[in-house]
């Protein structure tokens, strides 16, 4: 059985393949993701949406993960994430708490300044 440890750590990888399905069957059918800066999102179908929408301007990305505790079912991680959006370099630091159940995401709460990611965009 995969540790929920390690089902987190396969799920940061894959975000650098930027395939939306990949990321989806992360989650459990009534998980939810909420970027904290934004309203939450649940269900597969919803999470489908909201994640190609952001996907489709991204050419790369790598998340670097600099510090990962579990304990039970919470698994936290802090990230640099490294990302090319139409062009330019965005670099984020977040914080990403995973509360897991049965081997899938139940809830994800991903913490990080919204200004960094909209600056560079501008930049």
């Amino acid at each position: 059985m995969v540790s929920n440890e390690e089902i987190v750590r396969n799920f940061i990888k894959a975000w650098s393949r930027l395939d939306v399905n990949e990321l989806v069957d992360f989650f459990a059918s009534d998980g939810v993701y909420h970027n904290m800066p934004l309203a939450p999102v649940a269900g597969r179908d919803n999470l489908r949406g909201f994640i190609a929408a952001f996907l489709k301007s991204w050419t790369a990305t790598q998340w670097d993960i600099l510090n990962l505790v579990s304990h039970g079912d919470v698994v936290i991680a802090e990230r640099v994430d490294r990302t090319t959006v139409g062009g330019k370099s965005v670099t984020l630091p977040c914080c990403g708490v995973f509360e897991m159940k049965d081997g899938k995401i139940k809830t994800w709460r991903d913490y990080f300044d919204m200004a960094t990611y909209t600056k560079a965009l501008a930049g």
